[in-house]
């Protein structure tokens, strides 16, 4: 069986990259550091690399339960260090009693610095601060230029790893059943929405599969799948068990709270 029978065909080129990073790792017997990975394409990573003999792999994203994590694919004899993962962490002040600042302006002045979304990990707003996490090979142009946000003005200033906290990710593993594990159809049991009300957001980018836009509703879902759907928070499929008597298809899902 061919290991692209397991993923989709949008994710063979990045079945492609890990195998190229394993090898790596075996021919030249020295670690390889992959930029930052969304949680699907580290749970990949996983399943590629097993339990390989001469391979291991490790994750951090410069925080506890940070979603957005590099990779680093070591030799056997390698033990790595928080320095090896070049994580860099940004606190980010501004004028709060002026302006609010939010997830999506960081994300957007991010880009339009024109900063590949791969090169920087979790977004951290409070209500007073913000904390950016970057890799350390940008972190000097980051600080140089990241000066504005929507109408906010920045100032970002490094500080120490340890001194980054994100509150515990909490999921609510619920199960149900579906006709069919179309896009929409799953969504609509997942929120508890209408399958019209998904499928019309769909329609207008309003929904991810695996951290990308999807705008076709009869996309299928399979097990292992991310899911978000605007306004309504992120989900995955933990498993499809099968039919019942009356062909519905059992699926088990987290939501995160």
């Amino acid at each position: 069986m061919s290991i692209y029978e397991h993923y989709r065909p949008e994710e063979r080129t990045f079945v492609d990259r890990v195998l190229q990073w394993q090898d790596e790792v075996q021919e030249r017997y020295a670690p390889r550091l992959t930029d930052f990975l969304d949680p699907r394409e580290q749970d990949m990573v996983r399943q590629i690399i097993g339990n390989h003999p001469d391979v291991g792999v490790f994750f951090s994203g410069g925080v506890e339960g940070s979603e957005r994590q590099r990779a680093l694919l070591v030799p056997p004899y390698f033990e790595p260090s928080t320095e090896d993962f070049e994580i860099t962490a940004f606190e980010i002040t501004y004028p709060a009693k002026f302006v609010t600042l939010t997830h999506p302006d960081l994300l957007g002045a991010m880009m339009g610095l024109g900063i590949k979304r791969e090169k920087f990990g979790d977004i951290i707003v409070n209500d007073s601060l913000a904390h950016l996490i970057v890799a350390k090979e940008i972190a000097d142009f980051v600080q140089m230029n990241l000066t504005q946000a929507g109408k906010a003005s920045l100032s970002p200033v490094e500080i120490s790893l340890e001194h980054l906290h994100l509150p515990e990710a909490v999921w609510d593993e619920q199960a149900g059943t579906v006709t069919s594990l179309r896009l929409d159809t799953v969504l609509a049991e997942v929120y508890n929405l209408s399958r019209g009300k998904v499928s019309t957001m769909i329609e207008h980018d309003r929904a991810k599969l695996n951290w990308k836009i999807v705008s076709q509703p009869s996309a299928e879902v399979k097990e292992g799948d991310y899911l978000s759907l605007r306004g309504s928070g992120r989900s995955k499929i933990v498993s499809i068990d099968g039919k019942t008597k009356r062909d519905k298809w059992r699926i088990t899902y987290q939501i995160r709270k």
